[in-house]
């Protein structure tokens, strides 16, 4: 907009100043629009020379990219959908919130869902071809990720799993060592003196079983100890299954001295009712958890528990989303990051003889 000032009978105009464009950058960097454009959008795909020179150049031109202009030149939303089993668990807490906060160093906003539909596939698929998201990050492994595959036409769907069981392995991966893990919780409760351990199972999301009960099975072997029927329960993730755990092995001939469960809730759980029954943690029996929920080191007793790297879980996973959407990946197979959990020993496992 122009403005005007009087001054007796003359009339002075001020034109603002006009804002640089991609053009005034290319000149300055000596180099194309077009060079400009994929070192703003792909930077991967130039020589860091020639990005020195270009951000230089939008230092010196003061140069900012119009997000809304060219999110519609681009058909591109500037939105990732974020998608996970159940908001109401505490384990997916600090994992949103690195999403939030990773995305929003690219200038990404953050849509979170759970599946709720009666057909999730479906509704997930309408929402990424509406363009509402560029693209996903799945924290939900009871999704069936082979109906997701070439949804956008071509196969390039941008999407990034991260859940507790080895993904499909056509698709984008972050995962913690689960079976690796689990095998570590297993040698804890050895390394304690135990040699009566049972487990909580968690659910199995695809045709093969659960990866931390393959830790349990196989750490249980590399010690020499049996595996007992009446020591293991298939479990959900929820209280309501420890519980449920906690009834079924007191009918057993005699409890097992350690419980190896596969989440902190459902050995939380398993404390509460075996509490009941007047069986104590860990004076009686061991408990070792998954995860290491917020809750877990405040409860009585503390909870000992394998600690996955939420907050690392939710920032490699959107970084790896972005830079698959923004054409920064360079890798021509899917990506597969594996990150590793941490030994946390508190109250609720002991030594004995």
């Amino acid at each position: 907009m122009q403005s005007a000032t009087v001054r007796g009978r003359f009339k002075t105009m001020i034109t603002p100043r006009k804002a640089p464009t991609i053009q005034d950058v290319a000149r300055q960097a000596g180099v194309s629009a077009a060079t400009v454009s994929r070192v703003l959008s792909a930077p991967g795909r130039v020589s860091e020379s020639t990005r020195d020179r270009v951000h230089q150049a939008v230092r010196e031109t003061g140069y900012t990219i119009n997000q809304a202009a060219r999110s519609l030149r681009q058909r591109t939303a500037r939105a990732l959908l974020l998608v996970v089993p159940d908001l109401g668990n505490a384990f997916y807490s600090t994992i949103v919130d690195a999403v939030i906060r990773e995305a929003a160093v690219s200038n990404y906003s953050v849509t979170v869902a759970t599946s709720i539909a009666d057909d999730p596939n479906r509704w997930i698929g309408d929402y990424l071809l509406s363009s509402r998201a560029d693209g996903m990050l799945l924290f939900d492994g009871s999704l069936e990720t082979n109906r997701l595959h070439g949804l956008d036409g071509e196969g390039t769907l941008p999407l990034v799993a991260a859940y507790d069981e080895i993904p499909d392995e056509k698709i984008n991966s972050v995962i913690t060592d689960n079976r690796l893990a689990a095998m570590r919780a297993v040698r804890h409760l050895v390394e304690f003196g135990h040699r009566d351990i049972g487990h909580i199972i968690g659910p199995s999301r695809n045709a093969n079983r659960n990866e931390r009960h393959l830790g349990f099975l196989a750490a249980m072997a590399e010690a020499g100890l049996p595996v007992l029927d009446e020591w293991v329960y298939q479990g959900d993730y929820r209280v309501t299954s420890a519980e449920a755990a906690a009834e079924y092995f007191l009918t057993a001939p005699k409890l097992p001295t350690a419980v190896f469960a596969a989440n902190d809730e459902m050995a939380l759980g398993l404390i509460h009712r075996l509490r009941q029954n007047g069986v104590d943690c860990p004076r009686d029996i061991s408990v070792i958890g998954f995860d290491d929920i917020p809750m877990s080191p405040y409860m009585t007793p503390p909870l000992t528990t394998m600690r996955q790297p939420r907050q690392q879980i939710g920032e490699v996973a959107t970084r790896a989303l972005i830079n698959i959407i923004e054409g920064n990946s360079l890798a021509d197979a899917p990506v597969h990051i594996v990150l590793k959990a941490e030994l946390v020993v508190r109250e609720s496992t002991r030594r004995i003889n």
